[in-house]
Order: structure tokens, then sequence, then C-alpha cells
């Protein structure tokens, strides 16, 4: 028997990258206030967010049983958040801050049963090492792949890799905002396996 999966989000990125696993699933977009309490910590933001988006599509699906995927990501630049850029401007700022930096993605992933209420939710790191970036390669960069809707001003998936020293992390999938390895973990501690 296939498995019942929803993925609370809206993400293509997301998406794609769980169309890897050749699970079959569907998709809901959790409308939750993704505003930071007082003194939560990146770690902590991504953790109870992930858990809340499971949860608030938990509540949609009353009449099935269902796993419920939940995942939220921030980058981390001095221990600040670094949101989507959304001009030129600020993506400009916001590589000229990276350079010669690391900037660190949490992405916090929930898998919630609805049947049992087992909720399993971690925190995964991933680390970019930029480069000491010009300000020709800032410009040219955001000229050619306008990534102001993407957090840290890049797409790694994309022409962004030109501007990173190298990646450090368990999962390259994390830095896209699903880390795979762990959410097939959770999923076989549920019966459920790929393959």
């Amino acid at each position: 028997m296939l498995p019942n999966i929803v993925l609370a989000s809206s993400s293509p990125w997301r998406r794609e990258v769980l169309d890897k696993l050749g699970l079959p699933y569907r998709t809901r977009h959790p409308d939750i206030d993704e505003t930071a309490l007082f003194d939560e910590s990146p770690a902590d933001l991504v953790s109870r967010l992930s858990l809340e988006k499971a949860q608030k599509v938990a509540e949609a699906e009353t009449h099935e049983d269902v796993l419920i995927i939940g995942s939220d990501q921030v980058a981390v630049l001095d221990d600040r958040i670094i949101g989507k850029p959304g001009t030129h401007e600020r993506a400009v700022e916001q590589l000229r801050a990276a350079s010669g930096r690391s900037l660190t993605f949490l992405t916090g992933l929930t898998l919630l049963n609805s049947a049992t209420g087992n909720a399993q939710t971690e925190v995964v790191p991933f680390h970019v090492h930029f480069r000491e970036l010009t300000e020709q390669m800032i410009e040219g960069y955001l000229r050619h792949e306008q990534p102001y809707n993407c957090a840290g001003s890049f797409k790694s998936e994309g022409a962004g890799i030109v501007l990173f020293e190298r990646l450090e992390g368990d999962d390259p999938n994390t830095l896209i905002g699903l880390p795979l390895i762990r959410l097939v973990r959770m999923l076989e501690s549920e019966g459920v396996h790929p393959f």
C-alpha cells in the first residue's frame, strides 16, 4: 500500500528535491505566522516553524491518516538571520557581507504522523564558504540570476555555485531546503521505504 504523504510547502524547490525519492505525495500550503519569537534562536525558530507547518496541514487533513513533511530554513551570518533580499541593492549588501566568510543554513525538518500524533523534528545545518567576491563578480552574478527571492542572495542549484570556496554538510539537498538523508530515516521509522 502506498503511503499518504503531504508536503507542507508551496516551494517548487522542495518539491523538486522530494521528487528524487519517487514516492507519491501531494502538497498543501501551510498558512502560518513565521515571525520569530522574542529571543528565539535561529535553530529554535526553524524547529518550531517546521512543526507548526506540519500541524497546520494536519488540521486540514482531518479525514485521512497522513505523514506530513514540514520544513523551514534560515540563513545565518554572525548569529543574525539573513532573509530574502527582495531588491538588487539588498542582494549586493548581503553578498558583500558574505564575501570571504561562511554562511550557515539551518533547516528545520518535521515528519508528523497524523494518526499517532508522533512528530520527529530535527535541525540540520549546512555551511557555505564564500570566495572573496569582487564588485564585478557580485554585479555580474546578480544580473545573470536575479536571486532576489532567495535567502542569502544566491541559488546554489544555479550559477551561485561560482561564488563559493566550498560547501560543508551531510546532505547537499539541505541547502535547497529539504534534507533528504534525514527525511528518509524519518520515513523509515514510520514504515515507509522509498525502494
